[in-house]
């Protein structure tokens, strides 16, 4: 029997010129793969250029991690954006992190929506299909790494990449989708950690204490969380334990 593979991605590449934020080599160790932030939600070119080379050193995935341009609110507000202003912006945050991971040399490997960004493309399959759909027009044939949705659906069923995750640091709605934090506080690693299994394994609990279906091939991490590093590692050790290979995988199409 083949041993089951889960990957573990986290977002990264979150600091602002002179403000740090999250430990990268030190996370890099415990994951494999990274989405990393286009400077719009966080991010700058040369914080972007210095995650794609520890990712790089660290032979960790990298994936471009889109958000609203909102700094002040960490992305994880709604920002009101017609569509076509939306899929612009994912386009363009994309392109600017392909450019720095060509420059070094490193593939651009998929697409994670941030925050209220993400949050929103689970709840649209419209406009999750728009932001697939530009970013394939604009030459970007990348998986777009999503919750299972109706939306990551919609984006499969149109024949382009989908690469199916949720987050194991954050609660789900009766949805499947994470509720998200205004601001991160530390967790306990171990709770965290049989979240992932339990995950992995393709089931979650939500806050109404229903038991759903979760059919990921990725769970995540949020780099931002103060012991970030901590929850990483063992999130990786329950896994191993429970019997999956942790690596970066290729999208369901």
């Amino acid at each position: 029997m083949a041993t089951p593979q889960i990957d573990v991605n986290a977002d990264a590449g979150e600091s602002f010129g002179r403000w740090p934020l999250g430990d990268e080599v030190g996370l890099f160790a415990f994951v494999s793969s990274a989405n990393i932030a286009c400077g719009h939600h966080a991010g700058d070119p040369s914080t972007m250029r210095a995650a794609v080379q520890a990712a790089r050193g660290a032979g960790v995935a990298v994936g471009a991690h889109p958000g609203y341009d909102d700094k002040a609110g960490f992305g994880r507000r709604a920002i009101a954006m017609s569509l076509a202003e939306t899929v612009d912006s994912v386009v363009y945050q994309v392109g600017a992190l392909a450019a720095i991971c060509a420059s070094e040399g490193v593939p651009l490997r998929h697409v994670k929506p941030h925050g209220a960004l993400m949050g929103a493309m689970c709840r649209d399959p419209e406009l999750a299909l728009a932001i697939a759909t530009g970013l394939r027009s604009a030459g970007f044939d990348l998986p777009m790494m999503m919750a299972p949705t109706p939306a990551l659906d919609a984006v499969g069923a149109a024949g382009l990449p989908v690469i199916p995750e949720n987050a194991v640091d954050l609660d789900f709605d009766d949805d499947g989708i994470n509720i998200i934090e205004p601001r991160p506080a530390a967790k306990d690693p171990e709770l965290v950690a049989e979240t992932a299994v339990m995950v992995a394994s393709g089931r979650a609990s939500t806050v109404s204490g229903r038991s759903i279906a979760m059919p990921v091939r990725s769970v995540c991490v949020h780099g931002d969380r103060p012991n970030a590093v901590a929850i990483a590692a063992a999130v990786t050790r329950a896994l191993a334990a429970a019997g999956f290979e942790v690596r970066s995988v290729e999208p369901w199409t």
